[in-house]
């Protein structure tokens, strides 16, 4: 192990695993680093599917747990989670010493792991800072670890020059377009009759893959939109529904109850999968008419896959999207509409060409951005960071618009 760098990801939900899969295997297959897995957050509790136990059957050695996830569906209950998982990780990172620490993404998992590393003067790796989801505290968690952070990996040329603008020194901004879409060209995805077996049913039509998340940063009731979301579907009697659990996020639980509530009330044409992992669910948008709800797979995955998605409410505002990619208000007349015009021949045709704003040039974005991470100079990184000042007119202080 001696010389190897070691570089250690930080992962936090079944989603976000998923996205880290190629990056992680690339580094356990490295001659040149040592991989390091530390587990926190969902993949430890039984209610979101255990999926710690999903990260070593895929053949990884979880070096650390860091349990941070309280008995609170609330607000206070997530900010008593960041604290814990602060604690957590600084006694982890202390004890396996890493040269790099990397994060994905914008929850609040990450941000602990962050505030953590920052403190100890480790370096920190962020992959897809610089995106806009302004229903949702993601938006403060994800700003908050790029200014934290010495490296940084971008899904698209705009999310890059946000980064910049936030003060990130260019040479330090790798835009390498979504991790997660290597999966769609590297997984082997179920056939239909696989597909079917996996669930436990035939797949009448339409098929929507349903996934709501709460827009925590906004008065958008998460329970009452999942009920607008149901009467909406009431509207097209013969879809079969896919539906994946919610996050760990304030409101989460509550949607997860009434989504155990629907499946009794669809009697069989819902199915409710607590953690499909990254092939059941890529195989289940496959196999899709529609992706619904507001995850945010919808407008990264969905477009690359050729599937329209209605996507509901505030959660994702700001975000990236392709010509794809419906918005609706989170009502019941305005989901039943978008999802009647998802389903029409001209959106499906539209969905078909594939455009996506987060594609990259070529499809091994797990060799790039692994390639930086064994090559950056190390010390630089360690280095305190300077500020980087865009010119650019600002408009006076006033009223918000």
């Amino acid at each position: 192990m001696n010389g190897r760098r070691r570089l250690l990801f930080v992962t936090g939900t079944r989603a976000e695993y998923g996205l880290l899969y190629w990056t992680m295997k690339r580094v356990l297959e490295s001659e040149y680093s040592q991989l390091q897995v530390v587990a926190t957050g969902a993949h430890l509790s039984p209610a979101f599917g255990r999926t710690i136990d999903v990260i070593r059957n895929d053949g990884f050695h979880v070096d650390a747990e860091v349990d941070m996830l309280v008995d609170s569906d609330s607000h206070w209950g997530t900010a008593c989670a960041i604290g814990l998982g602060t604690i957590g990780m600084a006694n982890v990172l202390r004890t396996l010493a890493p040269d790099l620490v990397v994060v994905l993404g914008d929850r609040y998992e990450m941000l602990a792991a962050a505030q953590a590393a920052y403190v100890g003067r480790v370096p920190i790796a962020h992959i897809h800072g610089g995106e806009v989801t302004r229903g949702s505290l993601d938006e403060g968690f994800r700003h908050a670890v790029t200014k934290l952070a010495s490296l940084h990996f971008v899904s698209s040329e705009e999310h890059r020059r946000r980064v910049i603008q936030l003060g990130e020194t260019p040479w330090r901004v790798h835009n390498v377009g979504a991790v997660g879409l290597e999966n769609i060209f590297r997984l082997e995805l179920d056939e239909l009759e696989e597909f079917e077996r996996r669930i436990g049913r035939g797949l009448g039509r339409p098929v929507i893959l349903m996934t709501y998340h709460p827009a925590t940063a906004c008065d958008e009731d998460p329970v009452g939109t999942l009920d607008a979301i149901a009467s909406a579907l009431d509207g097209v009697p013969d879809a079969t529904i896919i539906a994946t659990g919610s996050n760990a996020d304030p409101g989460g639980r509550a949607i997860d109850a009434r989504l155990r509530e629907l499946e009794k009330r669809f009697r069989g044409r819902l199915y409710l999968g607590t953690s499909l992992g990254q092939r059941g669910y890529l195989s289940a948008m496959r196999h899709c008419d529609v992706v619904l709800g507001n995850s945010s797979s919808g407008l990264i995955e969905a477009p690359s896959m050729g599937k329209p998605t209605v996507n509901i409410g505030q959660r994702q505002a700001g975000r990236q999207r392709a010509p794809s990619v419906l918005d609706c208000a989170a009502d019941a007349n305005a989901i039943r509409d978008a999802i009647e015009r998802a389903l029409s021949p001209a959106s499906r045709q539209l969905a078909s060409r594939r455009e996506n704003p987060y594609a990259s040039a070529g499809l091994e974005v797990s060799r790039h951005v692994v390639d930086v991470l064994e090559s950056i100079d190390s010390a630089e990184l360690r280095r305190p960071k300077g500020f980087f000042d865009v010119s650019f007119d600002l408009p006076a202080a006033g009223r918000p618009e």
